[in-house]
């Protein structure tokens, strides 16, 4: 009866750490679509909530590996542990991120635009800052039923460890 148990443990992680790649790489995906397709130019903390997002989806994916070869269960929930931690950062990045929005606290003084380089359109790059403005991280580029992205973000960050959580602490 236990193995069966334990066997049903081990077939809940898989699902659970496939679960979080997928909606991790899905949260991060939408990022950029907002970017690449949306024009959505992000600011410096825009860009520094999607860190847990790259580093977790991979990770997790080890998850999905490690529990499908029968790893040691340790292996796996720790893969999940390390997931919720990652995305207990990306929930205190996007908390940090709306309270600078909503003018609650000041954010860093570094909060320009990460993009890429400035199309000139052949002139000058003096002639290209007159036009070019970087985004501000105090002023939410969109907002979605009143909450900006990033406030999103700790939303999905909140759900994402949640069940990380779980996964790394059910026992067998």
């Amino acid at each position: 009866m236990t193995a069966t148990m334990n066997a049903d443990t081990g077939r809940q992680r898989t699902r659970i750490a496939l679960f979080l790649a997928v909606a991790m790489a899905a949260t991060v995906g939408s990022a950029l679509g907002f970017q690449y397709l949306g024009g959505y130019i992000p600011c410096h903390l825009c860009l520094e909530q999607r860190t847990p997002y790259y580093i977790g989806a991979p990770l997790m994916l080890l998850a999905v590996i490690a529990s499908t070869l029968h790893a040691p269960a340790w292996l796996t929930r720790g893969l999940l542990a390390i997931g919720g931690l990652l995305m207990l950062y990306g929930l205190y990045l996007g908390v940090y991120h709306s309270g600078v929005e909503w003018q609650w606290w000041a954010g860093p003084t570094d909060c320009t635009a990460g993009a890429g380089p400035v199309d000139t359109g052949g002139k000058g790059v003096l002639d290209a800052l007159d036009k070019f403005v970087p985004p501000s991280c105090d002023k939410a580029a969109l907002r979605i039923l009143g909450l900006s992205l990033a406030g999103w973000n700790a939303i999905a960050s909140l759900v994402l460890a949640a069940v990380a959580f779980r996964g790394a602490l059910t026992r067998d």
